[in-house]
């Protein structure tokens, strides 16, 4: 074990990094030297009781948690647009218990986060938040990343905002919409054919170095580039743990029984858990939730590698609608499921034609939403069927994109 400085900060107090799996410590880096992810040496956890709810000061969004984070230290370092603070409501309030009229589907009975009224809509500008906040500090003039297309709308929409440059690596299919919110923001789209993981690799051997995560790389355009990636990058779970500390503070510092994410590299469901375990930690909740993830079905390691072939692709096909969480190699798959353990929650494959039937019901209940985060509440159904949530348990269901982006 020893520690290494990748990267020369123009800010020295901005907290290291440690890899869990041997313990190196970095200044600054993407991947371990051992090829593990990262994650911040000392995250900070705040002293003394939970603020009463009806006192704590939310206008900061979710930057009002700061004590919690461990980006932001110096607030001049922030690159914000008054994100966060989403709204939690009752999914079924106003249309009675039997759901809305001509659908015969059970009601939801949860809340629902609305993370798709963020600035790009979608929930990745938590991450995007803080990761291009670690930019700044670190003084960065260029940054790539790799995307399905939300989190590289995001990088790009907050790297204009930082006045860095950006480039993002996409599918070659990537929804339109998408590709022209990465453009607007001054970004530069690189186009890949092929899978999502051929995407992250063109992404990878784009920065040089061999894939050796280095703090910072010369890219392809031969200048400087740090690889602000939502799948690697510490500082977008920091961003991504502040949905928990929202949930929790708009219930009044009280966890719910489950908490059900669309489930793909992971980066809200581990970011819940984080900050779930955080808040217990503090004293300011007195459990964490179980956190169940719904994968696409047909692109379901998870669930492959806890229920098996057959579990993972139930109809034998893939859910081509839910394209945004299409990950067949999550970077952070362990973590994924020992948080699926610690909380005794559980994975499942959702498949196209139930994501489908449920983004009709959502839409038709007023929350317009892109098909991806239908894979949530449709798990949910599944998971009620099966007995596994009880129905008078308190479950909160995160809708992670807007219809907008469809």
């Amino acid at each position: 074990m020893g520690s290494h400085d990748d990267t020369a900060s123009p800010n020295p107090d901005l907290r290291g990094l440690r890899c869990p799996e041997c313990g190196e410590t970095y200044r600054d880096r993407w991947r371990c030297r051992c090829g593990a992810p990262l994650d911040f040496a000392d995250p900070p956890t705040p002293e003394g009781p939970a603020p009463d709810p009806d006192s704590f000061d939310a206008r900061g969004g979710l930057w009002a948690f700061d004590d919690f984070l461990a980006v932001g230290d110096d607030p001049s370092d922030r690159v914000t647009l008054a994100e966060g603070m989403t709204p939690l409501v009752d999914a079924d309030e106003g249309r009675g218990s039997a759901g809305d009229a001509g659908n015969e589907a059970a009601p939801w009975n949860a809340s629902f986060k609305l993370e798709y009224v963020f600035p790009t809509g979608s929930f990745k500008d938590r991450g995007a938040t803080a990761t291009l906040t670690r930019a700044r500090g670190l003084g960065v003039e260029r940054v790539v990343e790799d995307s399905s297309g939300n989190a590289g709308a995001a990088i790009a929409t907050y790297a204009a905002r930082a006045g860095i440059a950006a480039e993002i690596y996409v599918p070659a299919d990537v929804k339109e919409s998408k590709l022209r919110a990465i453009r607007r923001a001054g970004a530069e789209p690189v186009r890949i054919d092929g899978s999502r993981g051929d995407v992250t690799d063109a992404c990878v051997a784009a920065l040089g170095g061999g894939g050796s995560g280095a703090a910072e790389a010369t890219d392809r355009s031969g200048t400087d580039a740090w690889y602000a990636s939502h799948a690697w990058n510490p500082a977008f779970f920091e961003g991504t743990a502040t949905v928990a500390y929202e949930i929790a503070y708009q219930r009044g510092w009280e966890a719910p029984d489950a908490v059900v994410t669309p489930l793909g590299h992971g980066t809200l469901f581990l970011g819940a858990y984080r900050g779930f375990r955080r808040l217990e930690r503090a004293g300011w909740t007195d459990s964490v939730p179980r956190l169940y993830g719904a994968q696409a079905a047909g692109v379901a390691p998870i669930v492959r590698a806890l229920h098996g072939p057959e579990a993972a692709a139930p109809d034998g096909t893939v859910n081509e609608a839910a394209d945004g969480i299409q990950i067949a190699e999550p970077v952070r798959d362990r973590e994924i499921r020992a948080a699926i353990d610690a909380t005794g929650g559980d994975a499942l494959a959702v498949t196209e034609a139930a994501a489908t039937r449920e983004l009709d019901r959502l839409h038709a209940a007023g929350f317009y939403t892109e098909a991806t985060c239908a894979v949530a509440p449709a798990a949910l159904r599944t998971l009620r069927e099966r007995g596994e949530v009880g129905p008078d348990e308190d479950v909160v269901v995160p809708l992670t994109g807007s219809g907008l982006k469809s």
